[in-house]
């Protein structure tokens, strides 16, 4: 039991420590995006990448009633409360997945960015959508 905590804390570590040193699309040290709610695929209220983060949650967003409504209606509800997650409301910064962004912009309900939480990485891949810096900025 005690090695499976062990195993526990330093898979947390490994993955905190991989997202250190990560810069916003400015260039400059990656700003806290929420911490109430937490956000963050590391939950350290920062939108921190590393290997495991599948969905790409780099992209800080200024969530609204619009957006909120439709990410529900795509499958993907961050507004209802549950156990582990206490719902998102209008106003709440949260680090969005890039692909679920780009669908709501090109879509016409892209929450407002926040540009210095979100992560550099996310050019990276805005850019294999035909969105960049200029876009972001912008919405």
């Amino acid at each position: 039991m005690k090695f499976k905590f062990f195993c526990f804390l330093f898979a947390i570590y490994i993955a905190i420590g991989n997202c250190k040193d990560q810069k916003n699309v400015n260039n400059e040290p990656l700003e806290v995006c929420s911490l109430s709610p937490m956000t963050g695929y590391t939950r350290t209220g920062k939108c921190e990448t590393n290997e495991w983060d599948q969905g790409t949650h780099l992209v800080c967003a200024r969530v609204n009633d619009k957006f909120l409504k439709y990410t529900k209606a795509k499958g993907n509800d961050l507004s209802t409360p549950r156990s582990w997650f206490p719902g998102l409301k209008d106003g709440d910064n949260w680090c969005l997945c890039v692909f679920r962004w780009v669908q709501a912009y090109r879509d016409g309900f892209g929450p407002s960015v926040v540009l210095n939480a979100t992560n550099k990485e996310a050019l990276n891949y805005l850019k294999q959508f035909g969105v960049g810096l200029k876009d972001i900025s912008k919405n």
